[in-house]
């Protein structure tokens, strides 16, 4: 399983310099597991830069994966993951969710890098 973070994401639909290291998981539908943090902060990204179309097209695209919600006991274990981590808030929400479902989380976000179960690649 996959979980691919937001700035994977906005990565691979920018066609950025990492982009090509995230194409995998994000076409691996079967395998995709999407945090419905990730597409909010997908969503509203992509509205700053661009416009809404633009957004919808990109979440929608997201949404061929298997999208999980936040629940109370996904909450709880972000909450703690945080906490020990020293993580922001929507990351250790995607943490979690990897974490969860046993899924390789693939990101080029500092705040991952040396986490166990992380595919990190470092900003060019």
């Amino acid at each position: 399983m996959n979980v691919v973070d937001s700035s994977a994401w906005l990565e691979f639909f920018a066609g950025g310099p990492n982009a090509e290291h995230f194409a995998k998981p994000v076409t691996d539908l079967a395998r995709l597991i999407v945090p419905s943090i990730a597409l909010l902060e997908v969503f509203k990204r992509i509205l700053q830069q661009r416009d809404e179309n633009a957004a919808l097209r990109a979440v929608a695209a997201m949404h061929q994966g298997r999208v999980v919600d936040l629940d109370r006991e996904m909450a709880l274990a972000a909450a703690k993951l945080g906490h020990t981590l020293k993580l922001p808030l929507a990351d250790s929400v995607i943490l979690a969710t990897a974490r969860q479902y046993h899924a390789t989380l693939w990101t080029q976000d500092a705040d991952f890098k040396g986490l166990e179960g992380v595919r990190y690649f470092s900003k060019t």
